[in-house]
């Protein structure tokens, strides 16, 4: 028995788990400290009420022979694809049934769409990014190189023909940057993936933010992206669906010939036993005319914490991005502090936490990530203490 050697190539624990920890060892120390946490973009509100009714419709069915579900399409039901068709639709793109899978959610296709590829691929991706993106190829032992996402290119990098890649790894609006790509920077990929032969794995897991007119919220509006890329998408965010596991992946039959998408039908269907029927029609509720009211709702909520937030840090004076059409402001460390350096002193002297910016890259080194997914009193109470701490 031999192990895989790539896992060596990993740091020695996740991020997010490393920061639990830390978490974990003050309060143990500080029992008393009332912690706000800002750090993992983890939803507070609970499901919208046309999405319980939906789950608990559905688990009266299953305790009914007559309308019992047992194995499912690997690729979801038709009730929830045709309802992913219609909201695709409503912007102008057209998808066939057939081209979209559904998933237990955006981060496990993410890192499974990898088995379609040859482990020899070069993979290009955004510095500073989501870590699953890193570990997974890392996992696997391909070659990853980076395009610098800085303050100077507002960590929005745009592609360099002199470097080659295969596989390119997209998110916009970015985690955890918050930075969301115009129309004409995407464009710019979707050319250069083109002529490069590549694929780009878009995740647009936060779509659902973006409110700035003009703004893509699917790759698959950009002329040519349905013969390069893989849209992966969640309801996590938007529709609080973190704690019930449900996401899609749409592969275009125009891709490789058609060849990818016959690929991951495979791949699913032998490693996969689909989403569960109660959760694919929590999921359908979501596309109703009320399920929208309702998750647009909530999505407002968040994008009022955000505005909080990016308020608080233009009146002390700090560089931030995100916020506008994002749940995730990036800032920049006050005083020249490292991002692990912040968190401390964050932590200890405000009892707050944060994401520090190093654990997404090393272009986030002296940055930092701030959620909205927090209870609106607490953002408000973070906010408050924020302006305490380092209006100095």
């Amino acid at each position: 028995m031999k192990i895989n050697p790539y896992y060596q190539n990993l740091e020695s624990s996740y991020l997010f788990s490393t920061i639990a920890r830390k978490v974990a060892a003050f309060q143990t120390a500080h029992p008393d400290a009332p912690v706000i946490r800002l750090g993992i973009g983890d939803v507070t509100l609970p499901l919208a009420p046309s999405v319980v009714e939906a789950l608990h419709s559905a688990s009266d069915e299953q305790g009914v022979q007559e309308t019992f579900h047992g194995y499912g399409d690997e690729q979801g039901y038709g009730f929830l694809r045709q309802a992913i068709q219609g909201y695709y639709a409503d912007r102008g793109v057209f998808l066939a049934e057939e081209e979209i899978f559904i998933s237990d959610g955006a981060k496990s296709d993410l890192g499974n769409i990898l088995d379609l590829f040859a482990q020899e691929n070069t993979v290009l991706i955004p510095d500073p990014v989501y870590p699953v993106y890193v570990d997974t190829n890392r996992m696997a032992g391909r070659r990853v190189i980076f395009a610098d996402a800085t303050e100077e290119n507002g960590f929005l990098p745009l592609p360099d023909p002199a470097v080659q890649a295969d596989l390119i790894y997209l998110c916009s609006p970015n985690n955890p940057t918050g930075a969301a790509y115009d129309r004409a920077g995407l464009q710019r990929w979707v050319d250069y993936a083109r002529e490069m032969g590549a694929v780009i794995l878009y995740d647009a897991a936060y779509e659902c933010f973006i409110t700035e007119p003009g703004l893509p919220r699917s790759i698959l509006e950009l002329d040519g992206a349905e013969a390069c890329a893989i849209e992966f998408c969640s309801f996590s965010k938007m529709a609080g669906f973190t704690g019930t596991r449900c996401g899609y992946t749409i592969v275009p039959a125009a891709l490789a010939g058609g060849e990818l998408q016959r690929m991951w039908r495979r791949r699913q269907t032998t490693k996969f036993n689909g989403v569960p029927y109660i959760v694919q029609r929590a999921a359908q509720a979501v596309f109703t005319a009320q399920g929208q009211r309702e998750t647009r709702e909530a999505i407002a909520y968040y994008q009022q914490n955000a505005g909080l937030l990016a308020e608080t840090l233009t009146e002390l004076g700090i560089w931030f991005t995100g916020g506008q059409n994002s749940p995730y402001l990036w800032m920049k460390c006050p005083g020249g502090m490292e991002s692990w350096e912040f968190f401390d002193y964050l932590l200890e002297n405000a009892h707050l936490v944060g994401t520090p910016g190093a654990g997404f890259g090393k272009n986030g080194a002296n940055f930092f990530r701030l959620t909205a997914f927090g209870d609106q009193q607490k953002t408000q109470e973070a906010a408050a203490r924020l302006k305490r701490l380092l209006r100095g």
